[in-house]
């Protein structure tokens, strides 16, 4: 008898669901013509979804396309100006987030700000976050990037080989200082690792059409031993890692401030302010955020600007010849960044040119809306496509090449050119706070790693350059998979510079 009721009721769903856009016979954007019922359902990629969004632009010449799957009105937006005009421009209905089944109700996420919708719980969260990381308070973190930079540069040169491990590790200790002050020593640290685990669930859970319990939201009482339903399977993996990752560092740092011995960080600070259950529970999602957040999406970006170097060796070489002639000797730090324009210009095109979160996390619509005589139905799904954005032939020419002098004229940073950080970091009221942090710390490292390293290409056994692999691990997070390169210090001056950094 379950599965007859459920059955009627997934079909009224779908039915009544599909047949509701068309009322009216709107104008919608275009996009591919769906099937009866189901709508684009056989349409929606599996992986890569940016690419497949980005060629339906070209197909149908829109800037913004339009899917329909099983009744949820899906809006893509494939160019910068939709994506200011919709969700800058017209923040005030496109400012909250679309119901996350998969993510929210069923992986145990619903706690997380950046996915709640646009309400006075989200308002009071992100009120203690800027608190603590706008823009002019940032400097203050400025001695942890740069100790944890430094310890990279260590790693980099006793045992250069798992340097991506190195950089997560750098990336995650960074995170978790400034959130809860607590200071990792093993390589292996239990915290980052259980980072990256809860943030596996998150990438892989925020690909729209994903899980087809995000559309039919009725899928999500299918028992976990059903056949086909594995997404229940992954839910609970995720629901045990989100409640220790949003509960264990914060329980660790008020042990240590019960013990005295605590670092100042934002949960620290913060718990010196009220210990009310109800505050205590928004500095658990605060904490969350901060650190899980930052974690996965800068050690991507470190990730990727040593991929750049090892392929594009005169792009090094030149960085090199700036920062040696404006450092003389020494190590980079955050007050250099105005004098040392080039860097500057290489931190933007890696953010550019292989964009952390490829599809920027799902708006909604909250009133019915026009663009540009389109019909854009209320409760719609709506999505930034940063990386089409950012590989937009009209705002930077030749998209795929890695250009970092795109961004300068005159060996200055060019105003003119659209910086990346627009559509990188998200859009909106929704644009990641933490955006800033992301970036001082990827310019630190990438300034301090090139200050020090020789960074080339493998070589096999008969002495010839291996191309390093340039593939991703995709998901609504991107991250470089290993490859194999050369890191060595330049020079003896440069292994003494580094050895000296930790003293």
């Amino acid at each position: 008898m379950f599965w007859e009721i459920l059955a009627f009721i997934l079909g009224v769903t779908i039915l009544a669901r599909y047949l509701y856009p068309w009322r009216n016979s709107p104008l919608l954007p275009p996009g591919p013509k769906g099937l009866p019922l189901i709508g684009n359902l056989f349409d929606m990629p599996s992986s890569s979804e940016w690419l497949t969004y980005a060629e339906w632009g070209k197909k149908y010449n829109s800037e913004i396309v339009y899917a329909n799957v099983a009744g949820t009105s899906i809006v893509i937006l494939n160019s910068a100006y939709a994506a200011k005009e919709l969700l800058e421009k017209r923040s005030a209905i496109y400012s909250s987030r679309p119901r996350l089944v998969m993510l929210t109700e069923l992986s145990g996420w619903a706690f997380a700000f950046a996915l709640m919708p646009y309400n006075d719980a989200w308002k009071a969260r992100r009120r203690i976050f800027q608190k603590h990381f706008y823009p002019s308070n940032t400097d203050i973190y400025q001695p942890l990037e740069t100790e944890y930079v430094h310890q990279l540069l260590f790693k980099l040169l006793e045992d250069p080989k798992p340097f991506l491990e190195h950089i997560r590790h750098m990336v995650g200790s960074v995170a978790l200082s400034i959130t809860y002050g607590i200071k990792i020593h093993t390589f292996n640290d239990p915290f980052i690792n259980l980072a990256e685990r809860a943030m596996t669930g998150v990438s892989e859970s925020l690909v729209a059409g994903a899980f087809l319990v995000d559309t039919i939201p009725v899928l999500k009482y299918v028992p976990e031993w059903f056949p086909g339903a594995t997404f229940q399977r992954k839910a609970r993996n995720n629901r045990k890692a989100a409640k220790d990752i949003r509960c264990l560092p914060f329980i660790e740092t008020q042990k240590e401030m019960a013990s005295g011995s605590v670092a100042p960080s934002l949960i620290s600070l913060s718990l010196q302010e009220s210990n009310s259950e109800e505050y205590l529970d928004l500095l658990r999602d605060v904490g969350t955020q901060v650190y899980v957040a930052a974690a996965d999406t800068t050690a991507s970006s470190v990730g990727s600007f040593i991929l750049a170097m090892v392929c594009f060796p005169d792009i090094k070489v030149k960085a090199q010849k700036e920062l040696d002639h404006v450092l003389n000797g020494r190590l980079p730090e955050h007050n250099d960044m105005q004098s040392l324009p080039y860097l500057s210009a290489i931190v933007k095109e890696v953010l550019r040119w292989q964009v952390v979160t490829p599809m920027a996390v799902p708006h909604l619509a909250t009133e019915d809306d026009t663009y540009n005589g389109y019909h854009i139905p209320k409760n719609s799904i709506v999505i930034g496509n940063s990386w089409a954005i950012l590989h937009d032939e009209a705002d930077y020419p030749d998209p795929h090449s890695f250009r970092p002098e795109r961004f300068l004229k005159d060996d200055k940073i060019d105003p003119f050119v659209k910086d990346p950080e627009e559509a990188a970091f998200g859009f909106g009221r929704r644009m990641c706070p933490g955006r800033h942090i992301a970036q001082s710390t990827l310019w630190l490292a990438a300034g301090c790693i090139l200050t020090c390293f020789d960074l080339r290409k493998a070589v096999d056994s008969n002495g010839q350059e291996i191309e390093p692999s340039r593939e991703y691990r995709l998901g609504g997070i991107i991250q470089p998979l290993p490859f194999a390169c050369i890191i060595e210090p330049r020079s003896k001056e440069s292994e003494q510079l580094l050895r000296t950094a930790l003293i």
